[in-house]
C-alpha cells in the first residue's frame, strides 16, 4: 500500500461526491481566484473546531476521465466545511496551480489533526 504523500493531491479520487454549497440555503459557496486570495481574505488559520473541514476535492478538470466533466479550465480545490456551532454546511472553491500543493497539503494536514482529535479514541485504518 502506498502512503498518501506518495500521491499528488489531484490524483486522489474520493468516493462519492459532495455538492458545493448548502442544499437548504443559497449562497453558501464562495469562490477564490487563488490560494493566496483564500489565505489572505478568510479565516484561513481560524478555529478548526468551529470551522470543521469535512471534505476536500482537488479537481483537475482537464484530465477528468469523464468526458462530460472534462474542461479546459484551471484546477480547483473545493473545501467543504461544517460550521459546528450553528450546524451550517458551506464550501469554497479555490483556483489552484501545481505549485500550491505544498501549502494546500500543510493546510489539509492541520485540518486532519482536528478531525482525528474529534474521533479519538477510534483508530482508523486505511480503507481499501
Amino acid at each position: 500500500m502506498t502512503e498518501a504523500s506518495d500521491h499528488h493531491l489531484w490524483q486522489v479520487d474520493h468516493p462519492y461526491y459532495c455538492e458545493a454549497g448548502n442544499f437548504y440555503k443559497r449562497d453558501m459557496h464562495n469562490e477564490f481566484s487563488s490560494w493566496e486570495e483564500f489565505k489572505t481574505t478568510t479565516l484561513y488559520d481560524g478555529d478548526r473546531d468551529m470551522n470543521l473541514l469535512v471534505r476536500w476535492d482537488w479537481h483537475r478538470w482537464c484530465e477528468d476521465p469523464d468526458p462530460f466533466l472534462r474542461r479546459d479550465v484551471p484546477d480547483e480545490l473545493v473545501l467543504h466545511f461544517v460550521l459546528q456551532r450553528k450546524a451550517i454546511l458551506c464550501s469554497v472553491g479555490i483556483t489552484l496551480t501545481d505549485a500550491d500543493e505544498p501549502a494546500v497539503r500543510e493546510f489539509l494536514q492541520a485540518c486532519a489533526r482536528t478531525m482525528a482529535a474529534i474521533w479519538e479514541p477510534i483508530t482508523l485504518e486505511r480503507a481499501s
